[in-house]
């Protein structure tokens, strides 16, 4: 059998650059990598069933839209192969209506919501004058399960009748209403920041909602506001729910209180800024692979 020490999967074109830095990276490190895309996944799923293959650790972005990848992962996960976000654990995590309340019961600030069953269960729905004030407007509407690309979100709804509307769309989705929060700005930016959790490791950034440009932290902007909050923030997400990698979103309002906006996101978005004008900065990229490359090494050491 032959044993590498990463499997990963990717299907995503712009995932291209990523691979091309864990490649290099791994190689520099002494770790054999293993690439499964849609030209070889029905292959390596033979090989690994026949056990011809295998890997100790494996990175799966493509099981969310390919039910052949999610299917190679169970077999990699009876055969003892470390997953990099179990996928048991990924459907909780992005199920919005049950981190809403996990994060109220952990302590975790979070924005005025209600939540509502999905339209298949219940067609009709009554949401009181008073809740919908609490609301404010504009206000959000977001799918609880549907994620990426801000698939079905509705960031300037102003009435009942665009909610109704909205929950027919995904009709089997329960729905999140949401009321809208705005950040404070410091040195002149949206203090609105996206935190990776990176295999053990807490790395914020601003991303600013409204351009949806990254830009990383300098020193004097460290100081200027509790910093350290963002960390303990992602590491209380990360104890909850367990994942290797996500990001999730914070702000820091004018009354220097940090509100949890959107709360996981399992599959991140990795195109390099030097080659999209939204991208993720290089640097954070890289301390990304960095840690993932600690995180295979430890478990090699230890299998």
């Amino acid at each position: 059998m032959q044993t590498y020490d990463f499997g990963f999967s990717y299907v995503w074109e712009y995932d291209d650059d990523f691979l091309a830095l864990i490649e290099s990276s791994f190689k520099s490190a002494g770790l054999s990598t293993f690439i499964i895309s849609d030209h070889n996944i029905d292959e390596v799923t033979d090989l690994v069933i026949n056990k011809k293959i295998y890997f100790n650790t494996y990175l799966d972005r493509a099981w969310d839209v390919d039910d052949r990848y999610s299917n190679l992962g169970k077999i990699l996960h009876r055969r003892h192969t470390y997953i990099f976000n179990p996928y048991k654990n990924v459907l909780h995590a992005i199920d919005k209506a049950s981190m809403h309340l996990e994060f109220i019961t952990a302590g975790l600030n979070v924005p005025y919501s209600i939540i509502i069953p999905p339209f298949y269960e219940e067609e009709d729905i009554f949401i009181s004058v008073d809740n919908l004030a609490f609301l404010g407007r504009p206000f959000i509407i977001k799918p609880c399960n549907t994620t990426g690309g801000g698939i079905g979100v509705v960031t300037g709804a102003e009435t009942l009748r665009e909610v109704l509307e909205e929950r027919s769309n995904l009709s089997n989705d329960k729905y999140i209403l949401q009321e809208k929060v705005h950040p404070t700005y410091i040195n002149g930016k949206r203090a609105w920041f996206r935190c990776f959790w990176a295999f053990g490791k807490v790395i914020p950034v601003y991303w600013d909602d409204q351009t949806h440009l990254y830009s990383e932290f300098q020193p004097p902007e460290v100081r200027m506001f509790n910093y350290k909050k963002l960390i303990h923030i992602t590491r209380q997400i990360q104890e909850l729910i367990n994942l290797d990698f996500f990001s999730t979103e914070v702000v820091l309002t004018d009354e220097h209180k940090f509100i949890v906006i959107d709360y996981v996101n399992d599959q991140c978005d990795l195109r390099f800024k030097s080659k999209h004008f939204d991208g993720v900065p290089d640097n954070v990229i890289k301390m990304i692979v960095d840690n993932l490359i600690k995180s295979v090494l430890k478990i090699k050491k230890n299998k």
